[in-house]
C-alpha cells in the first residue's frame, strides 16, 4: 500500500510538472488568434508566422550558432579539465574543481550582472564572442560532470599499459582513453549545446537590439504582443531539446556499457 501511494505520488507530481510544457503543443496549432487553452481549431498558421517572421528566424538562428560554438569550444575545455581532475596530480585540484562547477552553484542573476559590468566596457554586449565566452563558463561544469564520471570508471591499468609499452600520453589518450570516453563527451556536448540554447537570464543581459537570443525574443513577445507564434516557438525547441536529450541519454548508455565490458 505505502509502495503504491509513494508511485501515485511521484506520477501526480510529474504530470505537474510536464503539464504546463503539454498545453503549449496544441496551443501551437491553434486556429485562433488568442493565447487560450483549449484552442478554438487547428492549424499551422503560427508555424509558417514563425518561419516568415525576420526577427524570429534571426533570434533563433543566431541561439544555434552560439549552442553549436559553445558545444565544441565548452567540450574541448571541459574534457581537458576532466583529464586533469581524474588522472592529474596537481595542488590546488579540489579548488580548480571548486571553480569550474560554480556556475552550477551562483544565481544566474548574480552572473548575469557581474558579466555585463565586465562586457559593457568591452564592447561585448550582443557581440556572438561575447555569448560564446560566458556561455562556454556556464557549459563547461555539465561536460566535466559527464566526462569526470567516464574517466573514473575507465581503469588507469589501461593508459599505464600503453605507457609501459612506449607510447606517448599523446598516444595513449588519442588510441586508448578517448575512444573509450567519447561517448561521455558527446554526452558532454550535448548537454552543453542545450545549457547555451536554452539559457535565458544572461542572455538577457547581453543580448544587443541587433543580435539577440531567442530566449529574450520570446520575453519581449510575452510582454508585448503576446500571441499563439510563442507556443510554436516553443514546440519546437521542446522538440528539438528532447531529440538531444535521448542522444545524450544513449551516449552515456553507450559510455557505460563500453567502459563496464
Amino acid at each position: 500500500m505505502t509502495d503504491r501511494l509513494f508511485r501515485t505520488l511521484c506520477v501526480a507530481i510529474l504530470v505537474f510538472l510536464i503539464a504546463p510544457t503539454l498545453l503549449i503543443v496544441p496551443v501551437s496549432f491553434s486556429a485562433g488568434s488568442e493565447f487560450r487553452f483549449p484552442p478554438p481549431g487547428l492549424s499551422l498558421q503560427w508555424y509558417r508566422t514563425f518561419l516568415a517572421d525576420d526577427d524570429w528566424v534571426d533570434a533563433t538562428l543566431f541561439s544555434l550558432g552560439n549552442a553549436v560554438l559553445t558545444a565544441g569550444l565548452a567540450t574541448v575545455v571541459g574534457a581537458a579539465a576532466s583529464l586533469a581532475l581524474v588522472r592529474g596530480r596537481m595542488p590546488g585540484k579540489a579548488l580548480l574543481e571548486a571553480l569550474l562547477l560554480a556556475p552550477l552553484i551562483v544565481p544566474p542573476i548574480v552572473l548575469a550582472i557581474g558579466v555585463y559590468l565586465q562586457f559593457a566596457p568591452l564592447g561585448l554586449i550582443g557581440s556572438r564572442l561575447g555569448f560564446i565566452l560566458v556561455h562556454t563558463a556556464l557549459a563547461v561544469p555539465y561536460v566535466v560532470l559527464v566526462v569526470s564520471a567516464a574517466l573514473q570508471r575507465l581503469p588507469p591499468s589501461l593508459e599505464m599499459a600503453g605507457l609501459n609499452l612506449g607510447a606517448s600520453r599523446i598516444r595513449c589518450f588519442r588510441e586508448i582513453t578517448l575512444p573509450l570516453v567519447w561517448p561521455a563527451m558527446l554526452a558532454g556536448s550535448v548537454f552543453a549545446f542545450l545549457a547555451s540554447f536554452d539559457e535565458t537570464v544572461v542572455s538577457f543581459f547581453i543580448s544587443g537590439i541587433e543580435h539577440k537570443a531567442v530566449t529574450r525574443k520570446m520575453f519581449e513577445d510575452i510582454e508585448f504582443s503576446i500571441s499563439p507564434v510563442i507556443a510554436a516557438a516553443s514546440t519546437l525547441f521542446v522538440a528539438a531539446s528532447i531529440a538531444l536529450m535521448l542522444l545524450a541519454g544513449a551516449a552515456r548508455a553507450a559510455a557505460r556499457k563500453r567502459t563496464a565490458a
